[in-house]
């Protein structure tokens, strides 16, 4: 096996798990997840060669797996989804507890533009100069969709709480 076969290998290996992740939280679909990571994949090898910088392979994959999301939306139309009925993240440690389910449905609900961002901080651990690259915004646009999607969750987390309290607040 050649030295460029390894490093693929390890890179696959390395970054997985978090593309799967990132994926998810696009799609909100295991299988599609699944299939959005293999073709991310697959592209990346046909298109080795054009990675200047080995240090930029995560954001690429991030930017392939980004990509091929738009392009499955152009082929086809997404099925209709309750985006309260989130599939199981198959994975060791899975939080089951009712923040953490609350906080899924959170994120589901959150927009888009919102949501991608904070992803890729979150999961992916990217810069906002980084974020702002993979999705062609400037960093200041980042910073003000990072807040705002914050400021969104802690509004929708806190009005959960507070029905869950029967609307009496805390």
């Amino acid at each position: 096996m050649g030295d460029t076969n390894r490093q693929f290998d390890a890179l696959i290996k390395a970054t997985s798990t978090e593309l799967y992740r990132y994926a998810m939280g696009l799609c909100h679909n295991p299988h599609v997840a699944e299939d959005l990571v293999q073709e991310t994949f697959m592209r990346a090898w046909r298109a080795q060669e054009k990675l200047r910088d080995p240090k930029a392979a995560r954001a690429w994959l991030y930017t392939i797996l980004r990509n091929e999301h738009a392009r499955l939306y152009e082929r086809q139309r997404p099925e209709v989804r309750d985006p309260h009925e989130l599939p199981p993240v198959p994975s060791r440690g899975y939080d089951t507890s009712a923040e953490a389910f609350a906080l899924r449905r959170a994120l589901a609900d959150l927009a888009l533009e919102y949501r991608e961002p904070l992803m890729l901080q979150v999961i992916g651990g990217f810069s906002c100069k980084e974020i702002g690259q993979m999705l062609d915004l400037k960093t200041n646009t980042v910073l003000t969709r990072l807040f705002r999607a914050r400021q969104t969750l802690r509004r929708m987390l806190t009005d959960d709480d507070d029905a869950a309290l029967g609307g009496e607040g805390l």
